[in-house]
């Protein structure tokens, strides 16, 4: 799997306002900003991002994904 095609992955189940992502095609970093994180837990933003995946990480296609999310303001004042 690609970058773009993770990228569009989750893109399409969580609305984002930005998500970079490095990776080798197999383990995954990733950084997510979405205003449907807020009032949730790191917690529940990772299992947010981990449905937009479906069964993908049960089948290999991403072995593992790491992430950082963020809601836009959290992300704002990451870029102060």
């Amino acid at each position: 799997m690609t970058a773009d095609q993770l990228k569009d992955i989750i893109s399409a189940g969580l609305a984002c306002d930005h998500i970079t992502l490095e990776g080798d095609g197999r383990h995954w970093y990733a950084t997510i900003v979405s205003a449907e994180f807020e009032g949730q837990r790191t917690l529940q933003r990772q299992r947010r991002v981990y449905a937009t995946l479906g069964n993908r990480m049960q089948t290999d296609e991403v072995h593992a994904l790491s992430m950082k999310t963020f809601t836009p303001a959290e992300w704002a004042t990451q870029q102060a």
